[in-house]
């Protein structure tokens, strides 16, 4: 069993913001677009080093994705930063008729998402952001585990022709994914194999996937553990392929439990292969104020959450 080594805390935003300044660099055509939020979307260095690509539209998030969808038009390739909630929520019609209806390139960067935003509370913890995503058309949904995933797939989705939403956090989170990957949409990563259980995690659920799977050895329990950072489109073939080795899997999220990743799998499950599965994610509830910390392990969104859920689907096999 392999082990993952935390090479150090960071937040995911500090990826995206990474990301987007290497995009800078290499691409001329990305341009930027924020909502006020420009150091919490980390965009300082972007704007910095090319401050005539980059529009702070103020609050009015629906006239920044209507700008955005209009950009493409001119063969730019935006990207949008602000709250996960004002990304999806707020904007949902602007995003619906003016990008998604027609497949504008235009990639809608959220940051701050689920309960791990923390003391802000409810208002602003959104947890149904991607299942609002991943409904329409042609809707390519990321959720990232580290900083130097959201790093590679901020980088990665310039090049992909066709709207993105691209989801990641507010904390300091282990980074324990490697510096030079390579990100492929729609491609599910394999961190470890295992025979008697799938664990399929996504966002800041994959670390505490692999700390379950640690604790899951010890019980003499093979976990296999797999890194779904595309929701849509989904790897069908990844979750079939696991699934029909261990007999049962484990879906962690830190989203509604009603059209997250879960729902996802359960879709791909009943077509192809029915399968015990149980679900780590939150029981159709909004969030309350809290530390991440406590947030998380008051709505069971933690390792050893993910253990028990283990153990408990493997006697349905």
């Amino acid at each position: 069993m392999k082990k993952y080594i935390d090479t150090g805390k960071k937040d995911t935003r500090s990826g995206f913001g990474a990301g987007l300044e290497e995009l800078g660099k290499t691409n001329e055509n990305v341009v930027a677009l924020c909502a006020d939020l420009i150091g919490s979307l980390k965009m300082d260095a972007f704007i910095a080093n090319n401050p005539e690509r980059f529009f702070q539209i103020g609050i009015a998030e629906a006239n920044m994705m209507g700008i955005a969808a209009g950009l493409t038009i001119g063969g730019k390739i935006p990207f949008t930063g602000t709250f996960a909630n004002f990304s999806t929520g707020r904007v949902y019609d602007q995003i619906r008729q003016s990008i998604a209806y027609s497949g504008k390139n235009v990639k809608i960067c959220a940051s701050h998402a689920g309960l791990t935003l923390g003391e802000d509370g409810a208002t602003h913890q959104i947890l149904e952001d991607i299942g609002l995503m991943k409904m329409l058309p042609g809707m390519t949904v990321i959720n990232t585990c580290d900083y130097n995933q959201t790093k590679a797939a901020t980088i990665a989705i310039a090049d992909h022709q066709g709207p993105v939403y691209l989801r990641f956090g507010r904390p300091k989170v282990a980074n324990f994914t490697t510096e030079d990957q390579t990100f492929e949409i729609g491609k599910a990563v394999l961190l470890q194999e295992g025979t008697d259980v799938t664990i399929v995690a996504t966002g800041h659920l994959v670390w505490e996937a692999l700390q379950a799977a640690e604790t899951l050895q010890e019980q003499g329990i093979s976990a296999e553990v797999i890194n779904i950072h595309t929701i849509k489109p989904l790897d069908d073939e990844a979750i079939l392929n696991s699934v029909k080795k261990t007999g049962c899997v484990v879906t962690a999220e830190e989203h509604n439990i009603l059209g997250g990743l879960g729902e996802s799998v359960s879709r791909v499950l009943v077509k192809n292969h029915p399968t015990p599965q149980e679900f780590i994610a939150t029981n159709d509830t909004f969030g309350e104020s809290g530390t991440p910390e406590q947030l998380m392990e008051k709505y069971g969104l933690n390792a050893a959450a993910i253990t028990n859920a283990a153990q408990k689907v493997i006697k349905r096999k």
